[in-house]
């Protein structure tokens, strides 16, 4: 899918608005909208980014490649591109809506393509700075940038070959859990060990984060990202902690993890595992100091 940057997007929107007589500084064209979705829901979506106004649909064409409709929208307010994300998440869910808004042409700028460059990939220049080889001027000169820059993406791609997607399990939020979808702690864990532990890059652990949420989560999500757009993926899960996390007193806490005990057929390390998860939960909730902790989660092993 093209970013709201890319030249062709960047023509079509500019084709579309003459042809409409719409004036660009005003005009918001949308990737990726399935067929069938009417002109009421299109302007309602668009019109969640309240710095746009009121939003109104000035167009829709078929899009063969993508097999998708794009929509050019007419907005109340000017465009304003650090308000607007780079897609819109439609209400109904699915898949999110590019968002393709005029940009002034600008003149090539290295230093700022490599910067990107990097980000997308996790990297900051300390990592190629190593690599290079400093002239006698102590600058590096273009030929140990562009090896240095090869070798960052070749380490980066044996790091996603030795770290296979994982995709998180479906969460909904809804109550009691179903079939198919994992329960809020479950959920959480995994959500978090992404977090901590995946090599991948931030915008790639928000996106499978996404992904893995529908129904009321979905919808929680959308609102975060709406008014913080860059917000990180921990700040997501702590948005859906604090929704759907349960408010236990340090005492409920206490004797939840008091009545523990290994369930029949389950192996022993499972059983640790349920330990440890409700011992943190009693000692972040005050229910026990952490001085006991080990020697309480010994005795509940035990």
């Amino acid at each position: 899918m093209e970013s709201q940057t890319s030249s062709s997007s960047q023509r079509e929107l500019i084709n579309w608005c003459k042809g409409e007589s719409l004036d660009l500084k005003h005009a918001l064209l949308l990737h990726g909208v399935p067929e069938g979705v009417s002109r009421e829901d299109i302007e309602e979506t668009a019109g969640t980014i309240k710095a746009l106004g009121k939003v109104k649909v000035r167009g829709k064409m078929f899009h063969p490649q993508q097999q998708s409709v794009m929509v050019l929208c007419e907005c109340r307010e000017e465009i304003d591109p650090s308000k607007i994300p780079p897609e819109i998440m439609p209400l109904s869910e699915g898949s999110g809506w590019k968002t393709v808004y005029y940009t002034e042409p600008q003149f090539d700028n290295f230093e700022e393509k490599l910067l990107t460059f990097l980000q997308s990939e996790g990297r900051t220049l300390e990592d190629i700075q190593g690599l290079c080889s400093p002239t006698k001027e102590g600058n590096s000169n273009p030929e140990d940038i562009i090896r240095a820059v090869g070798d960052v993406i070749s380490r980066t791609n044996k790091q996603h070959d030795s770290h296979p997607y994982r995709r998180l399990r479906t969460f909904s939020g809804v109550s009691p859990t179903p079939t198919g979808e994992e329960t809020l702690d479950n959920w959480l864990e995994q959500a978090t060990l992404l977090v901590e532990e995946g090599e991948c890059s931030d915008k790639e652990k928000r996106r499978r984060i996404l992904e893995s949420l529908k129904g009321p989560a979905f919808e929680i999500i959308q609102a975060v990202r709406l008014t913080q757009p860059d917000a990180s993926p921990r700040e997501y899960i702590k948005a859906i902690e604090s929704i759907f996390g349960t408010v236990e007193s340090p005492e409920e806490l206490y004797l939840s993890f008091r009545a523990l005990h290994q369930q029949p057929g389950e192996r022993l390390s499972e059983f640790l595992r349920r330990v440890e998860k409700s011992l943190v939960k009693v000692v972040q909730g005050g229910g026990l100091p952490v001085s006991a902790a080990n020697l309480r989660s010994f005795r509940a092993a035990s």
